[in-house]
């Protein structure tokens, strides 16, 4: 064999190892940036795994609530909700059922800058549903929040309420995730504004964003 082709033989075979390294560099970098994407978005997706304090601040068109939530006692239904704010889902929606003595209700997307058709009102949900979750230390108290749904016990999904009184009566029935650490006094005035025969608010109360916070 002549040294030409010596030479064009070396040649090929650097070129080949030089590509199968390049391959390899460039596979590891994309598992490398597709682990660090996937890690993130797993972060910030959900609080599932979340034991601390959680806080969230409901803006109405009242004033403000601050509520705490209970990630421990309803991973599920924390996590539900705290996905749901991040996507602005409760963006400009309606308390479409006030029940003075009672409970105030809303995160109904049917009625979502006061439109819709009145009839749907408390009827809209969102994807996925949440699995009832029970803690027996945890009730339907005055400020304390729980999640509505259809009869399917495990059909919660976006509404949700606040208890105007102390209602025992839904204990076991309802998943209650928070409760009310500021602007009782907001919640109490949308319990008194005129409502029609079907508990809806005749002038409009919005809920105007949720925010999620780092402390009250």
């Amino acid at each position: 064999m002549s040294n030409k082709s010596k030479k064009f033989q070396i040649k090929r075979k650097r070129n080949n190892s030089l590509y199968i390294v390049a391959i390899v560099v460039v596979v590891a970098l994309a598992s490398v940036v597709g682990y660090y994407f996937y890690s993130a978005n797993q972060g910030s997706s959900s609080v599932t795994n979340t034991t601390g304090l959680v806080y969230a601040k409901i803006d109405t068109s009242m004033g403000s609530i601050e509520v705490q939530l209970y990630p421990s006692s309803a991973p599920k239904t924390v996590a539900n909700f705290v996905n749901l704010t991040n996507s602005g889902f409760y963006d400009n929606l309606v308390w479409h059922r006030i029940v003075d003595g009672f409970v105030i209700q809303t995160g109904d997307p049917n009625t979502r800058n006061g439109g819709g058709t009145r009839s749907t009102w408390g009827a809209g949900s969102s994807s996925p549903t949440v699995p009832l979750e029970i803690d027996s230390s945890l009730h339907n108290d005055v400020g304390y929040l729980g999640v509505a749904r259809r009869q399917d016990p495990n059909s919660g999904s976006c509404q949700f309420y606040i208890n105007l009184a102390k209602n025992t009566n839904l204990d076991g029935q309802y998943t209650v995730f928070g409760k009310v650490i500021s602007g009782m006094d907001v919640v109490n005035a949308i319990a008194k504004v005129p409502v029609d025969s079907n508990s809806q608010p005749i002038n409009l109360v919005y809920l105007t964003k949720v925010t999620m916070i780092s402390s009250p």
